[in-house]
């Protein structure tokens, strides 16, 4: 007789929620009609679950780890061809300690993510500490310290529902940054006391570790309905194919940090036409402008161009591009 226990119950929730994404957000429901629509959906859920598995099926926010989140090989929600995100699982139970490089990048920080504890996307972003905030040695060596006791330097508060926190190091180079392994950095974090020892993976963990999974997937498909029929978007992104709409800051915007500008919007192109896009670079720490597919997914900035940053854009002689 086969053993029906958490872990196979959960498992099959995850096959269920592979079997709907499939018949519903690969299809007329979310403006998929041609096969290459659907072809490329279908490659978009693959790496956003790969991205569930690699983020959220196994952690402790005991024992947490940094985990690289978007790769050349897997992107979603968003990624960007010059910055390279890691994030961990946290709780505000817990004092930890951030020990990381700055390995050249012109800006780096860390935010503080709330309602990721199931899986889901972040609901808001409820901190930011950037490197103009915390103390960085000769070779680009930081130390934090999140939750605990304030501090008037090198310190974030883990507010109630702090569940994940993101690092950002944004790369100026004329090669993408994402793209380029010697630019990786090194990041540790660590619980300063416990209280326990790791937890033994057993069924009820393991099932909640695939839940956490069906999560990260529901949010990132079935759980983000059409750009063309959602409401009150943020002021950030427009819906007019083409039109950039003026950069603001996102507030506390779910996946955003607090002291970046965004400005995004649909571009649309017959087969004959080419996307011209002109504009300034402001005075900033960092500036760039990538192409999405779809499934806010980059395109391939490794073997050609899909983005630009300041270094790489030459730059009329009144300093437009």
């Amino acid at each position: 007789m086969t053993v029906q226990n958490q872990s196979r119950q959960a498992l099959r929730e995850l096959i269920d929620l592979l079997e709907e994404v499939d018949q519903r957000w690969a299809g007329p429901e979310w403006n998929l009609h041609s096969e290459e629509d659907v072809a490329a959906a279908h490659r978009s859920l693959m790496h956003v679950l790969e991205g569930g598995l690699a983020g959220m099926f196994e952690y402790d926010v005991a024992y947490p780890q940094f985990r690289r989140i978007v790769t050349p090989w897997r992107k979603f929600t968003g990624d960007n061809g010059d910055a390279i995100y890691f994030d961990a699982p946290v709780s505000p139970e817990f004092e930890y300690r951030v020990r990381g490089n700055i390995n050249g990048a012109v800006y780096v920080s860390i935010t503080i993510e709330i309602g990721t504890e199931d899986g889901s996307m972040a609901s808001r972003t409820a901190g930011v500490i950037n490197d103009t905030q915390f103390d960085v040695d000769a070779d680009g060596w930081f130390e934090l310290r999140l939750g605990g006791e304030p501090a008037d330097r090198n310190w974030l508060p883990l507010p109630e529902g702090a569940s994940r926190i993101t690092t950002r190091h944004y790369f100026e180079h004329e090669q993408c940054g994402a793209g380029d392994p010697a630019l990786e950095p090194t990041l540790y974090i660590e619980a300063l006391n416990p209280g326990r020892p790791p937890q033994v993976p057993n069924d009820a963990s393991i099932a909640d570790g695939i839940r956490r999974v069906v999560g990260f997937v529901h949010s990132r498909t079935l759980g983000m309905p059409p750009m063309a029929k959602v409401e009150n978007q943020p002021p950030f992104v427009a819906l007019t194919p083409n039109q950039l709409p003026k950069p603001v800051v996102p507030g506390d915007f779910g996946l955003s940090a607090f002291d970046a500008h965004y400005s995004m919007a649909p571009y649309y192109l017959e087969p004959h036409q080419a996307l011209v896009i002109t504009g300034r670079w402001p005075t900033c720490r960092f500036g760039s402008l990538n192409l999405w597919t779809r499934h806010q997914q980059t395109y391939d900035y490794c073997n050609r161009p899909a983005s630009l940053n300041r270094a790489q854009t030459q730059l009329e002689a009144d300093g437009s591009f």
